[in-house]
């Protein structure tokens, strides 16, 4: 899974290192929207995802991810119940600017027990800071890896889903082995 807030780069993401076209469930903002999404950060934004986006990447022969990114708004996270069922692990994508918005995204997943990272999403016009001082605004422990991505990127998003896997596969040996 790909989660985060609103207009953080979750259907970005899964686009750009989709193998497939990706499905997207997006609707244009409207009027009514305007009230109801805050749009300060992403005043260019013209369209939302109203159910989830949907990609596949092959990591290896054997080894094949299908990506499943949810909608940011809370008025659409009922249906992460559904898109949570398989996962793997999840990716919470943040963006620097407003990393309030992350906050229900990490609650989430700490609270299924399923693994996640948090990956900050680059943008050309975010703040830098600390993987420390990311880690401690959003109280995310020690063992939730952090990592620096750029959504349009498909290495870099490809690099973040290897680590995804990676921290699966680790849990998955701890719990087996």
């Amino acid at each position: 899974m790909i989660a985060g807030g609103f207009g953080v780069g979750k259907t970005t993401m899964v686009g750009s290192v989709s193998e497939i076209v990706p499905l997207r469930t997006e609707a244009l903002v409207t009027n009514a929207s305007v009230a109801v999404d805050d749009l300060t950060a992403t005043p260019n934004k013209v369209t939302t995802t109203v159910a989830m986006d949907f990609g596949r990447i092959s990591l290896a022969q054997d080894l094949v991810l299908y990506l499943f990114g949810t909608p940011g708004q809370y008025r659409f996270w009922f249906m992460w119940d559904d898109l949570i069922r398989g996962a793997i692990g999840a990716v919470v994508l943040v963006d620097t600017r407003r990393l309030d918005d992350s906050f229900a995204a990490v609650d989430y997943f700490e609270a299924r027990n399923l693994p996640f990272l948090v990956a900050v999403n680059e943008f050309d016009d975010s703040p830098n800071y600390p993987i420390e001082d990311i880690r401690e605004a959003l109280a995310v422990p020690a063992q939730v890896p952090i990592t620096f991505t750029d959504a349009r990127d498909r290495d870099r998003t490809k690099e973040t889903l290897v680590q995804l896997t990676e921290l699966a596969l680790r849990r998955v040996v701890t719990k087996t082995g």
